[in-house]
């Protein structure tokens, strides 16, 4: 039987399929994969500001992936099919990964507006078959994907945004920081596409381990602030989560991550 996981906290880059860009965007201009990529996110850009694709049309190059014991310990983190890093392989592994360790809870940082979006799309075209995911009978609000259902998937983003209802300016990268951890580590989504391009899927997925760190120590500060750790208790994970990483120094993620780190520091109040 696999260890107990009650969480898998997770983070998914992806790029262009200038394949499918060219058959249905630009079905008569007979376009190559790499101009097709090139010619919709400059229109995209243009048109919206930000180059950012669709999730209609990508597919994944990253799933890093923290696996959480129910006492909140970070136990592992990888990313998926390493070191190939195949779309198909990356999708079937994650979900797979899900179904092995009985469901867990899926935490994503803007994972219902992202993250799982692509990776539901990815099994759609794989042809995979996901019932456990998909389970649409009974109460709506049992339902995996329904987006109160906080045991199924919990997006931090949704639950520090009040589920949209405030505009959380900064993102991850601003509540990472307010725990001292490292936050965008040099790499952000907009550059993924040229790092792909370059054949530097190493870095890309690099940058995805170190994301899903920052979503792991968010995600324990949520369990504070909902009453679910004491302060106490998240300093003894952070701690433990530390002493992982030193072990794991080998990694780059792994060293990155603390070659940069910091320790939170709780207010004066005089």
């Amino acid at each position: 039987m696999p260890e107990p996981v009650s969480h898998l906290v997770f983070d998914v880059e992806a790029v262009g399929d200038g394949d499918l860009i060219s058959r249905v965007k630009y079905p008569h201009a007979d376009l190559a994969p790499a101009e097709a990529v090139d010619r919709y996110r400059k229109e995209l850009l243009d048109t919206k500001g930000s180059d950012v694709l669709p999730v209609t049309f990508v597919r994944p190059c990253a799933i890093a992936v923290a696996k959480v014991g129910p006492d909140g310990t970070l136990q592992g983190l990888a990313s998926l099919d390493a070191p190939r890093f195949d779309p198909s392989a990356m999708v079937k592994q994650f979900w797979e990964g899900w179904k092995y360790y009985r469901r867990p809870t899926l935490v994503t940082f803007n994972g219902r507006g992202y993250d799982l979006p692509v990776l539901e799309l990815a099994a759609y075209r794989d042809g995979l078959s996901l019932p456990e995911w998909f389970h649409d009978t009974g109460p709506s609000y049992q339902q995996p994907r329904n987006r109160y259902n906080g045991e199924a998937h919990l997006d931090l983003m949704e639950v520090l945004s009040n589920y949209g209802a405030a505009r959380l300016s900064g993102g991850l990268n601003l509540l990472a920081n307010l725990l001292g951890k490292p936050g965008k580590s040099g790499l952000d989504g907009s550059k993924v596409q040229s790092y792909h391009d370059a054949g530097d899927d190493d870095e890309i997925n690099r940058y995805c381990r170190c994301d899903v760190l920052d979503t792991y120590f968010v995600f324990l500060r949520t369990r504070v602030l909902t009453g679910r750790l004491t302060l106490e208790q998240e300093h003894d994970r952070v701690a433990s989560a530390k002493a992982w990483l030193e072990e794991h120094v080998d990694d780059p993620a792994c060293a990155y991550y603390l070659d940069h780190w910091g320790d939170w520091r709780p207010p004066v109040v005089d």
